[in-house]
């Protein structure tokens, strides 16, 4: 139970009553579940961003949980909840929201109107090259970089025949190039946007420049500031949780103690959040509804 200082009246949130606001922000209630693409797109663009499946450690709304409810992810793969897989790869050529491996590198659905916020903080000049910037300063490996070079000069790529063209096809190599593609996701070079009947699988995402598929995004981010983007991101996460802490909110975007601290201070001088009496933070509506 924590409690919150609002003009000299102590307000009570319990553990109960935040579980509660994210059982309808979740859609775990059993009357918000989702049933088709749609709802999944609506869901998405409703929460901003959404983790593909429930990540241990991470406190995010799911697409699974939009579905199946609050169960670990079965698997059994007639299991209903995996519906939420075909959505995924039915939307990945339609451009009607963001899918990669995003925050924490893992599978992250993002709402356009929220990705170019996601833009302006990523390591990005906005050319299609720029990757390189990076790979020179040390932030990128050479595996991510032979990737991002293919992508650039031939065109979207299975991952089957990246890993061809890179030469890392030797079984030692699947690691490394693994991580280059997480980390090029990650940095918002690359994206996954469509399946290719590849490898012994039949099944192996197709990968292209990010700024190829989306083209008007580093435009739309133009005009956002550092501060801006991160006090977006972080009402959007606030508003999907109810509360959260500070080191938890760093950690998920990979942020600053001081950067996270001033996102947060700025939305309480909108109106947006309120601090707590132990180094979390609520978002007013949670207040408000009680």
């Amino acid at each position: 139970m924590v409690l919150v200082w609002v003009k000299a009246m102590t307000i009570t949130i319990s553990d109960k009553d935040i579980q509660s606001y994210r059982r309808g922000t979740y859609r775990i209630n059993p009357k918000l579940r989702l049933s088709s693409v749609e709802d999944a797109l609506e869901h998405v663009d409703e929460r901003g961003f959404v983790m593909l499946w429930p990540i241990k450690g991470i406190e995010m709304p799911s697409l699974w949980t939009a579905v199946a409810g609050d169960k670990p992810v079965a698997n059994e793969h007639d299991d209903p909840g995996h519906i939420t897989w075909g959505w995924k790869d039915q939307m990945l050529d339609q451009r009607r929201w963001y899918y990669g491996k995003l925050l924490r590198g893992k599978a992250t659905f993002v709402s356009l109107r929220v990705l170019p916020f996601f833009y302006a903080l990523a390591p990005r000049l906005a050319d299609l090259d720029d990757y390189r910037e990076a790979y020179h300063a040390g932030h990128l490996t050479h595996e991510a970089k032979a990737i991002a070079d293919v992508l650039l000069q031939r065109g979207p790529q299975n991952s089957v025949g990246l890993r061809q063209l890179t030469h890392m096809t030797a079984r030692s190599s699947k690691s490394r190039f693994n991580r280059a593609l997480t980390d090029l996701q990650r940095g918002l070079w690359i994206l996954p946007m469509g399946i290719a009947e590849a490898g012994s699988w039949r099944y192996a995402f197709i990968y292209e420049l990010f700024d190829r598929w989306f083209p008007d995004v580093s435009e739309q981010a133009r005009g956002i500031s550092l501060r801006q983007a991160r006090a977006e991101l972080v009402k959007c996460y606030l508003q999907s949780l109810g509360v959260s802490g500070s080191r938890e909110i760093a950690k998920l975007f990979r942020w600053e103690a001081d950067s996270t601290l001033q996102a947060l201070e700025d939305l309480e001088s909108a109106g947006d959040t309120l601090p707590l009496s132990d180094d979390r933070w609520a978002i007013k509506t949670i207040v408000q509804g009680k």
